[in-house]
């Protein structure tokens, strides 16, 4: 990469940013028939499958950066991720819905927002974890690490366990038009499955090209790692959530596309034990006020969102929710202010 000049890097950058846009859109269509196959909800459907198959790019990233000892980057992906993946909700709100009430309103169950507090008790894990010393290390990693899997991995059996329940259902009319036919018709499942593969595969591998080549980029622009990887790193990285996002609305899948977006940032700090074991060195007890920073932003904008979907409120300002419109505001001044953090 260093032989390089800027431009080729640019190049690489965007053609990796095409391939996961691609692969994002594949991803949604083939999920939501192994979905349907097996009989998922569509809340435990963007949990599990697409929350982690839309995250490939993070962790070719953490692979790539556990190569190169560029940490940092991977850390303010994964951080910054969490934020700019929230605010691509808003895009699917506005833009994206176009219809005469707010996103969070079409949410049909309290599925979606147990989700979100698993969102939000996971990043105020990695806060603690920012603030153990590096000593407590057992077998390279740390205590939070296990407890943000164990974490996760609870938040997805009480979920799976109580969507069911009448008490988790919320009282809502279905409008006619949600009522939408499958995303897509294959022919067979294995179909289904290869494509999803292929998809994946080729997410992991475009986001171990887009890592490289931002390391290079944040080296020759002089931007912190950090910096670098919450901005425009994680909104490459977050493209595969937009895409899915935007053809499950237009399947009317509307609880799969916020579910999508929730359940992936659930899992991103889960990457810290991956980061942890493949550098030798845990990352947490190593984050800097930056990473702090993110971390908070990504708990204010996942509560913003938690609220508008428990109140459902059908007001719309400029063709958007009121959440959305408070979480977009939130993000313009929380990426503004990140330049005022100290490294």
């Amino acid at each position: 990469m260093p032989a390089l000049t800027t431009w080729e890097l640019l190049a690489i950058f965007a053609a990796s940013a095409a391939i996961i846009w691609w692969a994002g859109i594949v991803l949604a269509f083939t999920a939501d028939a192994i979905d349907a196959h097996f009989g998922w909800g569509e809340g435990m459907g963007g949990a599990v499958l697409l929350a982690i198959a839309t995250n490939l790019p993070e962790i070719a990233i953490i692979i790539g950066c556990a190569y190169t000892g560029s940490m940092r980057l991977a850390v303010g992906n994964i951080l910054g991720g969490v934020a700019i993946q929230t605010a691509v909700l808003v895009l699917l709100d506005g833009p994206g819905l176009r219809r005469k009430i707010p996103l969070t309103s079409t949410v049909q169950s309290l599925t979606i927002v147990m989700q979100g507090m698993v969102v939000i008790s996971v990043l105020m894990l990695c806060v603690i974890g920012t603030l153990l010393p590096r000593s407590e290390i057992y077998f390279h990693v740390t205590p939070v690490e296990i407890g943000i899997v164990l974490f996760w991995l609870g938040g997805i059996w009480l979920t799976a366990q109580n969507q069911d329940r009448k008490a988790w259902r919320l009282g809502h009319e279905v409008l006619a038009e949600e009522a939408a036919p499958p995303m897509v018709r294959t022919r067979s499942m294995r179909r289904s499955f290869t494509m999803f593969a292929l998809a994946g595969l080729a997410t992991l591998v475009a986001g171990v090209a887009i890592e490289v080549s931002s390391t290079e980029l944040a080296a020759r622009f002089s931007i912190d790692g950090v910096i670098f990887g919450a901005t425009f790193l994680s909104a490459v990285t977050a493209l595969p959530e937009l895409t899915v996002g935007l053809s499950a609305i237009r399947a009317g899948k509307y609880e799969l596309a916020i579910s999508d977006v929730v359940a992936g940032n659930a899992f991103l700090p889960v990457l810290f034990l991956l980061g942890s074991i493949l550098s030798g060195a845990p990352l947490l007890p190593d984050a800097k006020g930056p990473d702090i920073y993110l971390t908070a932003l990504g708990a204010l904008l996942t509560a913003v969102y938690c609220g508008g979907m428990v109140f459902r409120s059908k007001r719309l300002i400029f063709g958007a929710g009121i959440d959305s419109l408070i979480v977009l505001a939130l993000y313009i001044a929380g990426i503004a202010g990140l330049a005022f953090i100290r490294p």
